[in-house]
């Protein structure tokens, strides 16, 4: 499977998890799409952090959003922050306030923009 074949999947799994108010975590997701060890959930972000700057690009919300960590209180990984960071949509560290008003802004805009199947 091409990466724009994994893209689109993985698009699709987290747009359905948007659809019902939900999140997922980095091994659930790797989990859903079949990922195999070794570096499962590297896979796993090296695709959201395509999906992220894709979402950038069209000036959409990141529904990378909906992937959390394991065992957190509903928010990503340091790299989503990073990510997010470096293409411009949040300025700050990856704890703290700022990022959980950052996360909670984004994963409410997801839930909006991908309920509507825009």
């Amino acid at each position: 499977m091409g990466s724009s074949d994994i893209s689109t999947q993985m698009r699709k799994l987290l747009h359905d998890f948007a659809g019902l108010g939900e999140t997922v975590t980095y091994q659930g997701v790797a989990s859903a799409m079949g990922f195999v060890p070794p570096n499962t959930i590297h896979q796993v972000t090296t695709v959201l952090e395509s999906l992220m700057a894709d979402d950038v690009a069209r000036n959409r919300p990141m529904i990378a959003a909906i992937v959390v960590r394991k065992g957190a209180v509903g928010m990503p990984a340091r790299g989503f922050f990073d990510k997010a960071a470096e293409l411009g949509r949040f300025e700050g560290g990856p704890m703290g306030d700022a990022a959980e008003a950052f996360y909670r802004a984004e994963f409410a805009a997801v839930l909006a923009f991908w309920d509507s199947d825009a």
